[in-house]
């Protein structure tokens, strides 16, 4: 039977995960997903599963490597210096096609800076944050509500791939309350044989998982291979969400809390008769750019909102290819634009 429970989106995360199969979590505090953190505590525990509070973020993410390649479904979690701090690990993950889901619930940077929300890790989150050619699958969440069901459906997707995938959040969607549905359903949506696993191989050929690859052409034939499944996960998993687009003569672009912001900022100028509507990408990579530049064919004029200085509008420029001209709206270091803000940039558009 479904239940309503209020929970903050740190935890609901946490429970998505649970729900999901999570069978091991390995993290280190750090301020604003410590709830999290204590939230995966309490629920390993309480399912028999594994937990670890690791002695590091170097830690946590390299024993999350350990757990995947023995064939389980794992999980890290941080804030933004604390994924810095992973990104060599995420880096051999995606070398080794080893699925996981890591969490980043995005503070103030650059440094150390502060514990309010911030959209500044898009370009680590999308670009690949480590060293060499790869790609994360990248879930952008706008609810408590979708906290939990994009952890879940991360698992599925990072499994369906052998592919790391990531939950971009941020501080105010982590600490933030909301009424979330739970389900006792089980949980794998999508179950998929792991024969590549260490699981100890008495009886069959020792299965090998490494990154290190020196034969001649070895290397490039196996990064060949990495680029054809990032291209088949371009093709199937674009996700966003729409609004207005068909009558609207200027989109907002944006995505996790601020396209709620946004939203309202949408609805405030349509009662001024203003013919807005919104993009909102789910997924930042793949991104939606051929959604976005299909758009472009009729609306020309475009608004990106972030908590930035700017980084996903780069992506959005790309995709309108010159069809529109592109805006932005940017707030940094903690600063959260209200529906009124956006209103008045709405307007001088």
């Amino acid at each position: 039977m479904a239940q309503k429970i209020l929970m903050c989106g740190n935890e609901a995360c946490g429970e998505g995960a649970v729900l999901a199969g999570c069978s091991f979590y390995a993290g280190y505090p750090i301020t604003p997903q410590n709830e999290l953190t204590a939230h995966m505590a309490k629920r390993m525990n309480e399912t028999g599963k594994v937990f670890i509070q690791a002695e590091s973020e170097l830690a946590a993410i390299n024993m999350v490597f350990g757990a995947s390649a023995a064939g389980v479904r794992a999980m890290t979690s941080s804030s933004s210096p604390g994924i810095s701090l992973k990104q060599e690990g995420i880096s051999y993950l995606a070398g080794c096609e080893l699925p996981c889901v890591i969490v980043n619930v995005q503070r103030g940077g650059p440094g150390l800076g502060n514990i309010a929300p911030s959209q500044g890790d898009y370009f680590q989150a999308v670009k690949g944050g480590g060293h060499g050619d790869y790609k994360l699958i990248v879930l952008a969440p706008a609810s408590v509500q979708e906290m939990l069901e994009y952890t879940r459906l991360a698992f599925d997707l990072a499994d369906k791939y052998r592919n790391p995938a990531f939950i971009l959040s941020d501080g105010l969607l982590g600490q933030m309350m909301e009424a979330v549905q739970l389900t006792n359903e089980s949980v794998k949506k999508y179950e998929v044989a792991k024969p590549w696993a260490l699981t100890g191989c008495k009886g069959r050929q020792p299965n090998i998982i490494r990154s290190l690859l020196l034969g001649d052409g070895a290397l490039e034939a196996h990064n060949k291979k990495l680029q054809d499944k990032f291209n088949k996960i371009k093709e199937a998993e674009v996700r966003a969400e729409t609004f207005n687009l068909k009558d609207s003569e200027i989109v907002l672009v944006a995505y996790g809390s601020v396209a709620r912001i946004a939203k309202s900022a949408m609805v405030k100028a349509r009662s001024k008769g203003l013919k807005v509507g919104l993009i909102r990408p789910i997924t930042l990579w793949p991104f939606p750019d051929k959604l976005i530049n299909d758009a472009c064919e009729r609306i020309k004029k475009v608004l990106v909102i972030e908590l930035s200085a700017g980084q996903m509008v780069e992506d959005v420029r790309l995709a309108v290819y010159g069809k529109a001209k592109v805006d932005f709206h940017g707030r940094m270091g903690g600063g959260i634009p209200t529906d009124e803000e956006i209103l008045q940039k709405i307007e001088a558009i």
